[in-house]
């Protein structure tokens, strides 16, 4: 039985001026499919075994090729979106007809150019489609340890929460929202360290450093926007948390260690009105 959206390893019935149909198994001639002459290999004759991959062309036949896509039916892909239409988008996984993301399949809203990740699976019409929910093809067994360092894509935001992070495109993990302070999107590929590798599997994530070496950084960042803002802004100890993220894209504990650096440093002067440059 040929499986759709996989390689299959396929004999060569016979040729034809449009390319060699590969044999598919069911005794009837008539289910044999293609394989164009543009994909053939050198010297191949009738009978030899092929290893093909099988989709469906644009007019819903089943068709063979020797490319490799991007991935299989099954597969959790990083795949860039082409185009969107009203009912769904289009993305490019290596082959010449773009796979189907249907609007239905999306948990948010897709836009071209951008990437996202996406599995890949057959629809009711035996055809290969794809689907932004994802969470549930993820696993809890990642071989990571507190203070990692990892790479994953954002598969969905929730603010009340925060960024849901596949790391690897394979294990579940979670960024909380008072862990990031700049906007994350759907489909973005970030840098994290591993706060907590939970006994449940799942691994709560930062894109900041631990704190001792992140308050350089940040006290180096606060240096830049003071000499930017003519050595003085308007924010000191007693400024809420919701001013500093949004002025600075950083949390009210991240800034005080970063004041505290700047003092001992003698780089600083804290007033009632704000922050001087000395």
């Amino acid at each position: 039985m040929v499986e759709i959206g996989r390689f299959n390893k396929l004999k060569v019935a016979n040729f034809t001026a449009i390319g060699a149909y590969l044999d598919a198994g069911t005794e009837d001639p008539k289910d044999n499919i293609l394989l164009p002459n543009n994909q053939l290999p050198e010297e191949v004759e009738e009978g030899d075994e092929l290893e093909a991959f099988i989709y469906r062309d644009s007019k819903d036949r089943l068709i063979a090729t020797m490319k490799k896509p991007l991935a299989e039916v099954g597969d959790l892909a990083y795949l860039k979106v082409v185009q969107t239409s009203d009912i769904g988008a289009f993305l490019d996984w290596g082959l010449e007809k773009d796979l189907f993301l249907p609007f239905g399949e999306q948990k948010y809203k897709v836009q071209e150019g951008r990437s996202y990740l996406v599995r890949l699976y057959i629809d009711k019409s035996g055809r290969i489609s794809s689907t932004t929910d994802i969470e549930k093809y993820l696993t809890t067994d990642s071989p990571y340890k507190n203070g990692d360092q990892v790479t994953g894509t954002v598969y969905q935001v929730k603010k009340e929460i925060g960024a849901f992070v596949a790391v690897d495109n394979r294990y579940v993990g979670l960024i909380p929202k008072n862990e990031y302070f700049h906007d994350i999107r759907n489909g973005d590929v970030v840098e994290a360290r591993v706060v907590t590798a939970r006994e449940d599997g799942k691994l709560t994530l930062s894109p900041r450093k631990a704190a001792y070496k992140q308050m350089k950084t940040d006290a180096e960042t606060l240096l830049e926007i003071l000499e930017k803002k003519n050595g003085f802004i308007s924010l000191n100890d007693n400024s809420s948390p919701e001013q500093i993220k949004y002025h600075l894209n950083m949390s009210k504990a991240a800034f005080k260690r970063a004041i505290g650096a700047l003092l001992k440093q003698n780089k600083v002067e804290q007033t009632e009105d704000g922050l001087r440059l000395k």
